[in-house]
Parts: structure tokens; C-alpha cells; sequence
């Protein structure tokens, strides 16, 4: 099942997002065929290929009749719900609605129902935003990662008059997002682009490790100066046992200042919210005060809500994330039974090959308590059982 990196070096808008899905393979018709189920005034797709200095691409337009139609968050989602669109789509287009109803909420100090979609609510944004949702699930992608996002200068004309670049609603929908300056004197995150991408992303930062299946550049509608496209890769995750390595962010900070009884707790939160391991290291910062560093080991996906975890639970004002390569053996666990009684093994294999043998630790600690033993005694005699075992199944098998 491919995975997708949304290259955004130029942006990102609904079309832009829509032109790289039918770039990649997305049936037109069937898009049209599935969006048809929206109560919607009539639209046509049209989708052309263009030239943006030098490099193709597939530009999608949707054509709409005039309308002063507006809609709310509330008129929106009663449209999606009581169309023909799977489950999936429906959900994944209803989060993206609601990105974009929260932050125009916070934006105008109205409540949600409240709120009154211009731009947004208009036929060709629905389409938009319900077309990339169906493309994700058409095109079989599984989970989707990001680059940064460059955001742009200057000011638009809105329904609401004249507004700063970046738009007010597309900050609050990037919240904890990393963006930089691309230094282009016009919106090139759009809210609808802003709110699809912060909705798919499970990460931002590099391309993951992936075998690259396919490539499609959507473009975009302005001259830039530069190519005004959005690519999307998608490709193979090499994460299986055989790739054996994986892409995974270590999350470091350095904290003095905090009460030393809190460690426990916040290890805990990380480790219950998707942290492969969580280890503190002892060191001596500026004025020779004490210091511990928490390191966090991560997948990307979960890398955004555990950095928010250490802002809230710590002390610290920044955090350093820096991507490593992982590899993981395969586990297995067996049961053996030694003079004194069961101990849990754990066993790690590469491949065929058996690479450690690992008694409990807790299993031998409760029996050489019980016993009055050693418990190095017990340690031994459960992995020399454990590799005894072993070598019966393989001469069995």
C-alpha cells in the first residue's frame, strides 16, 4: 500500500493538490462520477496539461456557474453526510471543513455554526477539498507525509476586503506546523490548501524512506517566477522486515530547572502517546548548573503530539528533533520453566538468526527473592533453557 510526500516547494492550494492527484493516476471520471452525489450546482472538471518553466503538469479547473450562495459549517456537512461518498472520504472531508471552521471561528469571535464560508464554501473549494479526500482514498494511499511549508507576503482582496499574506485562518490552521519565507509577494498557501495538508500529514519534515512508484506535479494558477507546482511522490514504505531500517526522529531537550519527580510521569505520557523508548541523560550546562536531557525515539507520524507534549509537561523552551535510521529485530517471546519456577524469554531474531536471548528481568528479580538465590543464578539457567529450546525447534523443524 504506497505512501505519499507532498513536495511543497511552491505552496500548496486545493487545485494544486487536485492537478498532482490526477497527475498520479486519479480517473477524472470516476471523480466526477463520485463528487456527482453532492447537492451541488452544476460544475464540470476540466483537467489540461501545462508548462510551468520548463516542467509538466496537470492543471485542474472547476468550472461553476455564478452563485451568491453562502454557506455555513452546518450547510456543509449535512452536503457531505446525505452523499453517495464512502465513509472514508466523507470523514477525511468533514475534518478538513472543520480545520477551516475552527480557525475562521477563532479568526471573527463567532461560534462554529455561526461561521460563513466564502471562498471556502463556494462549489469549486467543495470540490476541491471533497476531491482530495476521494483522491487519497482512490489512489490507495495509506498515510501521507509533508515538506515544510513556504508561505508567501504581501496582501489579497477577500470577501471580508484586503487581508495580509498569510491569510489569518491559514496561521491558525498551520499551528505547530514548520513553514519558512519563500520571499513571493503573494498568497501561496491557501486555506484550503493549508487546511487539506494539515488534515493528511502525518508529519512534516523530510521524505520518508520509500521505494518511489510514481511522481505528479498539480499546478498552480499565478506566475510566480518560478515553477508554480505542488509534486507528490508516492512510492513503498521501506519499513517491512525485510527493508530492515526505518525512518524515526529523535526528540531532544535540555532541561535544569524542572522538579526531578516529574520525569516519571512525563515518560509515561510518551510512552503511552507512541514513543519507542524515552531515556534522560545526566549533564552539566552553563554555570556549571546540573542539567537532563529527555531523548525521545519516534516514528514521524507521531512525532507532532509528543513534541507538544514535552512543551506542555516540561519546563523547556525548545526542543531539537533529528532523524535517524532505525532497525528493529524481530521479537518473540517463550516460556520456560526452570528449577524455581516460570520465567518469561525474550528472543530477538534477524531474519533466521537468533541475536539475543533475554530473560525478564522482573521474573527473575520475584524468584530470586522468593528463593534466597542469586539472581544472576537464575538469569543463566532461564537463557540456557530458552536456548535449549530454541535448538529443539530447529532440528524438529
Amino acid at each position: 500500500m504506497p505512501i505519499a510526500y507532498f513536495d511543497c516547494f511552491s505552496g500548496i492550494s486545493g487545485d494544486m493538490v487536485l492537478g498532482a492527484m490526477v497527475d498520479l493516476g486519479l480517473d477524472l471520471d470516476k471523480l466526477a462520477g463520485a463528487l456527482s452525489s453532492l447537492d451541488l450546482e452544476d460544475f464540470q472538471i476540466d483537467a489540461r496539461e501545462v508548462m510551468s518553466y520548463g516542467l509538466r503538469a496537470t492543471k485542474v479547473d472547476v468550472i461553476v456557474p455564478d452563485s451568491v450562495l453562502v454557506r455555513t459549517f452546518n450547510n456543509i456537512r449535512d452536503l457531505i453526510e446525505s452523499s453517495g461518498l464512502p465513509d472514508g472520504v466523507k470523514a477525511m472531508s468533514l475534518e478538513i471543513f472543520m480545520r477551516i471552521a475552527r480557525a475562521e471561528s477563532i479568526i471573527h469571535d463567532k461560534p462554529i455554526d455561526q461561521v460563513h464560508f466564502h471562498e471556502v464554501g463556494a462549489v469549486d473549494s467543495i470540490v476541491d477539498i471533497v476531491g482530495a479526500a476521494y483522491g487519497i482514498h482512490a489512489l490507495g494511499i495509506t498515510e501521507v507525509f509533508a515538506s515544510p511549508l513556504p508561505l508567501g507576503h504581501g496582501m489579497i482582496r477577500t470577501q471580508h476586503g484586503s487581508i495580509p499574506v498569510p491569510a489569518p485562518a491559514v496561521l491558525e490552521i498551520l499551528d505547530g506546523v514548520p513553514t519558512y519565507g519563500r520571499g513571493i509577494p503573494t498568497e501561496i498557501v491557501t486555506p484550503t490548501g493549508a487546511a487539506v495538508i494539515r488534515t493528511l500529514a502525518a508529519d512534516f519534515g523530510n521524505a520518508p524512506p520509500m521505494r518511489i512508484q510514481r511522481t505528479g506535479y498539480g499546478a498552480g494558477t499565478k506566475d510566480l517566477g518560478v515553477p508554480n507546482l505542488l509534486r507528490v511522490i508516492t512510492g513503498e514504505p521501506m519499513n517491512s522486515p525485510a527493508e530492515a531500517e526505518e525512518l524515526a526522529y529523535v526528540i531532544s531537550t535540555n532541561i535544569d530547572d524542572m522538579n526531578p519527580e516529574f520525569y516519571d510521569y512525563v515518560m509515561e505520557r510518551l510512552l503511552d502517546s507512541g514513543a519507542h523508548d524515552v531515556w534522560l541523560t545526566p549533564i552539566q550546562m552553563k554555570k556549571t548548573r546540573p542539567g537532563t536531557v529527555i531523548n525521545v525515539l519516534c516514528s514521524p507520524r507521531h512525532a507532532t503530539a509528543l513534541k507538544s507534549i514535552l512543551l506542555e509537561e516540561t519546563s523547556t523552551f525548545g526542543l531539537r528533533t533529528t532523524s535517524v535510521m532505525k532497525k528493529a529485530v524481530e521479537r518473540e517471546m517463550l516460556e520456560v520453566d526452570t528449577p524455581w519456577g516460570p520465567v518469561a524469554v525474550k528472543v530477538g531474531r534477524d531474519s533466521d538468526h537468533v541475536t539475543n536471548v533475554s530473560p525478564e528481568f522482573s521474573d527473575c528479580a520475584r524468584i530470586a527473592g522468593q528463593r534466597e538465590i542469586p539472581i544472576k543464578e537464575v538469569f543463566i539457567k532461564a537463557q540456557e533453557l530458552a536456548r535449549e529450546a530454541l535448538e529443539k525447534r530447529k532440528k524438529g523443524s
